[in-house]
Parts: C-alpha cells; structure tokens; sequence
C-alpha cells in the first residue's frame, strides 16, 4: 500500500470514529432528556383548588384530641406525650384520579407520618386502609399499603432522598393518581412511579393526613391543594 492510500485510509477511519461518537453523543442526550423529562413534577397548570382552607377541619373529620390548626396548617400528633396508635384526618369527600400538592414538616426523634389517598376508614377503628405516600426516617418517598397488603410497593434511593430532603423544614409532596399508576415527588425528585397490576385493589377513596403511633412528635401539613383528572 503506497503512502497515498494510508493517509486516506486513516482518514476515514477517522471519520467514521468520529461520525459513531456524534452519533452516540446525541443518542445519549436523547435517552437522558428523555429520562429526566419523565423523572420532573408536572407542572402546576393553575387548575387545582384548596383542600382545606387553613383556619378550620371544614370538609375533614377525625380524632381532634390529636389534631390542630396552628398557623395556618394542620397540625398531627404532640411534641408533649407518646402518640397511643396511628391517628388520621380524612377528607370528607373521595378522589379517584388526581394531582395532589402539599407542603409538610416532620418533628421529633423518631416520628413517622404519611399521605393516604385513594383510601378508606376501617369501620369502629381509628385505623385507615390503602395507599400511604410515606414519611418518616426510612420511609422518605415510599409507596406503602397500609392496613391491606401492609408492605411497601415502592421504595426510593434513600442517598436521592437525603439530598434534596429538608428535615425540620418545610417540604413539598407532589402526588398524582392516575388509573392504575401512582407517582411521588418530594422537592421535585421522583420517588415512585408505580403501576397496580392487581385488579381488585380501590382506585377511589379518601385523602388522609396520619401520624404513626409512637413517640412525642408532630406532622405539619399545609397548602394542601387537589386538581381532579
């Protein structure tokens, strides 16, 4: 081979190295863009409407011995006294498809409290039943089915979570039910995208606010909005 045709051979291996790394480049943006597109909250599109009005338990009932209002948020639970077993404010009305926004604080060592939606009361009990969007140390983001199946269905990266948490401070939750599937934000890191593949499990029910039996502590919730789908 001369060295004429070395030189452009090695020219156009060059070429094609370079023309597969572009190409690649821009499949790797594609694939990412993508990925992060779908992992964002959805937009607040202006549609959704108070859920609770910030001075009184209108449209919500439950065991008051353990809730308050206290600027201008519901209050769970007593940083004083131990917390005898799990207690729930529910909404009066049922949602079935939704988008649900909230703000919320947890506080106290140990303390543990979560979201209920599309759930329901448990007949003469203080306990509630369905879909728990979680909080709490080792619960931050997670799907759990309380009272039902009584595990977890769907877990987060608990280092993603410790980032982006702001523990003793205000939080924000985006919760959205839509069919079958079930997605979570916690300061805009998507915890859990879940479909229910069991048929028979309720897709419509309550909104509950819980605190966990156990220890002196509190769960703050406020700014509490829903836009049905």
């Amino acid at each position: 081979m001369t060295g004429g045709h070395r030189e452009q051979q090695r020219g156009l291996i060059g070429m094609i190295r370079a023309t597969t790394w572009v190409i690649g480049s821009v499949a790797a943006i594609v694939v990412l863009g993508s990925t992060a597109t779908c992992a964002q909250p959805p937009v607040d599109a202006g549609g959704a409407a108070p859920i609770f009005d910030g001075e009184s338990f209108d449209g919500w009932e439950g065991n008051l011995d353990w809730f308050r209002i206290e600027q201008g948020a519901i209050v769970a639970g007593s940083l004083d006294r131990r917390i005898p077993n799990n207690e729930f404010l529910a909404s009066r009305q049922q949602y079935e498809d939704f988008e649900l926004r909230l703000e919320f604080k947890v506080l106290g060592r140990g303390a543990n409290a979560g979201i209920q939606i599309r759930s329901r009361r448990i007949p003469d009990h203080h306990e509630m039943i369905g879909y728990q969007a979680d909080l709490g140390d080792n619960w931050w983001g997670c799907l759990y089915d309380e009272s039902r199946r009584r595990r977890v269905l769907a877990r987060p990266d608990g280092e993603d979570v410790d980032r982006v948490l702001r523990r003793d401070e205000w939080n924000e939750y985006v919760i959205r039910c839509e069919g079958s599937r079930i997605q979570l934000w916690i300061n805009g890191l998507q915890t859990v995208d879940y479909i229910e593949k069991e048929e028979d499990i309720e897709q419509r029910g309550l909104i509950g606010l819980q605190i966990h039996g156990g220890p002196p502590s509190e769960a703050w919730y406020r700014n509490i909005t829903l836009e049905e789908l």
